[in-house]
């Protein structure tokens, strides 16, 4: 029974994914995910993206925020994304292959920004998950965290940050580290975050270096 379920259950996300208008309007155009479409709402309500920044995306597979930032910010930019999960080659872009909650995967980021610190930091993780709430959530906010502390290391006084988060147990207390340490920050749900979804993207403005 659990198995027939799990495969109705399968196939009906198929069938919804399919027929998702980002699904195909990222196809037809040629991005990676329906994922940017996230990225590109938030940027031009916010003006996240400009030439010449130093940009670092974390959980970046399979690489449509990425790739985005590339398109956004030419040549003159750094774009470094890191993931876990092997990431095709984008031209103009640095890729690392590598788990963000290691000290290997710091120190490849570390190693690629070369002694700089960075413009922006977008995180758009989430967690596997594994069906038990409380896990999955308490996953996810230990996924925010560590992007917050990388900012701490990594992010320029008065850069930009931006993360997916789950709404639930320790969003409100992650919340509040935030705001202690960027002037203004925003909670947004883009029009491509599905509405059943508890994610909301959170857009943290001039960073309070130390």
């Amino acid at each position: 029974m659990g198995q027939k379920r799990r495969s109705a259950s399968s196939r009906r996300w198929l069938s919804e994914h399919e027929s998702d208008q980002y699904v195909q309007r990222a196809r037809t155009e040629g991005w990676r995910s329906r994922a940017v479409f996230k990225l590109e709402e938030l940027d031009q309500r916010d003006r996240l993206l400009r030439p010449g920044q130093r940009i670092v995306d974390l959980g970046a597979a399979p690489g449509g925020w990425t790739q985005y930032c590339v398109k956004r910010c030419g040549s003159k930019s750094t774009v470094i994304g890191i993931d876990l999960l092997p990431i095709d080659p984008l031209p103009g872009s640095v890729l690392i292959q590598s788990d963000f909650e290691s000290d290997e995967g710091l120190s490849a980021l570390e190693t690629a920004l070369n002694g700089q610190r960075v413009d922006l930091v977008l995180s758009d993780m989430a967690p596997n998950i594994s069906g038990i709430a409380s896990a999955d959530q308490a996953r996810a906010t230990g996924l925010v965290e560590l992007a917050l502390d990388f900012c701490d290391r990594q992010l320029v006084s008065g850069g930009d940050f931006v993360a997916k988060a789950f709404q639930g147990e320790g969003f409100d207390a992650w919340l509040a580290q935030v705001r202690e340490r960027f002037k203004k920050v925003s909670v947004r749900k883009p029009a491509a975050s599905r509405a059943r979804s508890r994610e909301v993207y959170v857009v943290a403005r001039n960073f309070r270096l130390g």
